[in-house]
């Protein structure tokens, strides 16, 4: 056998045992028969992904194919939101009252003028200030109060017997309920309309929104998105069509697919324009005659950051359009929260949302005591 004979078979033997030995780690799950991380397409489920990688060896069997999810939030309480959504109008309006009563300053019957100067300046008003102030003035007068902690209080119970007002739970024992809201354009109208289909969704209501903003085609393109959101029927017209006939037809939708509620979005013009007005009251008219005794309700919706101008535009619309109820909008982003006094005491109507944010979730039911709890709590989150 020559030379060039015995060097081609001991490699032929070479060759052979790496295979045998391939074979057998192969066999002992040691090797992957050359397999590389396969490349998943994107959006697969991590399930299935993990079950892959561990079909290759890369996850043991008795090792869990994913970190555990973190569990969902709690949701938000309304105390919570309301202390969260009044922490500006808190940190201007508790700062200055709990400066001037325990700054060392006399409990004397001029500290009431300087309490009112600090309520006007958080949008109370004078009006409202002067009634929150009446009693506390006489019993400084007569030495009933000598403590910074009970004039705090005696305010606080005045704050809170000031909002209390009678509120009529929303009745949908109606089919459907029609609520029609109303409001000057930027004061958040429509996104506080897709927030309450989308409540109303939730609860499991059969909801229609009339996108009767037709002079805005942004509002209606806005509700369109919210109304997909929230799984809501949307009936519109044409740009520049006829408010009051898109509120009709949505009323008349509302019956025909036996709906729980419609909810009427209209034009929000500045309410110096009285044509805006007596649009308002065609619609309300023809509403009417398309579900005798509706509209139900008429929301109201004033941006909490203007202040005492959305006194001047409550009244305005509370003679033209017979609100029901008031929406206040972007509480949290305002240091003037006593805006809500105000409304309260001047206008005798009640707020039946408030807005504390900008998620859905943050169009919360207006509750006196959390709310009064929240304006007046402490920075250490004691009451005061």
């Amino acid at each position: 056998m020559t030379i060039a004979s015995i060097l081609i078979l001991l490699g032929g033997l070479a060759v052979g045992a790496l295979i045998v030995v391939a074979a057998v780690k192969m066999l002992r799950g040691n090797l992957s028969a050359g397999a590389t991380t396969p490349k998943l397409e994107p959006g697969t489920d991590p399930d299935e992904e993990a079950l892959a990688r561990e079909a290759l060896g890369e996850v043991r069997p008795s090792e869990p194919a994913e970190a555990a999810r973190p569990s969902e939030p709690a949701p938000e309480s309304t105390r919570d939101a309301y202390a969260r959504g009044l922490t500006k109008t808190r940190a201007g309006f508790m700062a200055k009252l709990n400066g001037l009563l325990f700054g060392g300053r006399s409990l004397d019957p001029s500290l009431v003028d300087e309490l009112e100067e600090i309520l006007v300046t958080s949008d109370i008003g004078i009006r409202t200030a002067e009634r929150l102030l009446g009693d506390l003035r006489e019993k400084l007068s007569r030495k009933e109060i000598q403590d910074p902690d009970a004039v705090r209080s005696a305010l606080k119970a005045k704050v809170g017997e000031t909002l209390r007002s009678e509120l009529k739970a929303l009745d949908f024992s109606k089919k459907p309920l029609v609520i029609m809201v109303i409001g000057v354009n930027g004061v958040g109208k429509t996104t506080t309309i897709g927030k309450l289909a989308a409540r109303f969704s939730r609860e499991g209501k059969k909801v229609v929104l009339a996108a009767g903003d037709t002079f805005r085609a942004a509002a209606v393109e806005q509700l369109e998105v919210w109304a997909e959101r929230s799984g809501a029927t949307v009936v519109k017209g044409k740009d520049g069509s006829d408010p009051a006939s898109v509120a009709f037809e949505a009323v008349e939708a509302g019956r025909r697919l036996e709906a729980d509620v419609v909810i009427a979005d209209t034009a929000g013009r500045l309410h110096t324009k009285v044509n805006l007005m007596e649009e308002l009251k065609k619609v309300r008219r023809v509403i009417d005659k398309a579900m005798p005794g509706a509209p139900h309700e008429t929301l109201l919706v004033l941006d909490a950051t203007t202040g005492q101008n959305g006194i001047t535009q409550a009244e305005q619309f509370a003679a033209a359009a017979e609100v029901s109820s008031i929406v206040l909008t972007k509480l949290d982003g305002t240091a003037k929260g006593g805006m809500v006094v105000a409304i309260c005491d001047q206008l005798k109507l009640p707020v039946r949302y408030i807005g504390v944010g900008e998620k859905v979730d943050d169009l919360r039911d207006f509750e006196v005591e959390a709310f009064v709890e929240a304006l007046f709590q402490r920075e250490d989150g004691g009451q005061g």
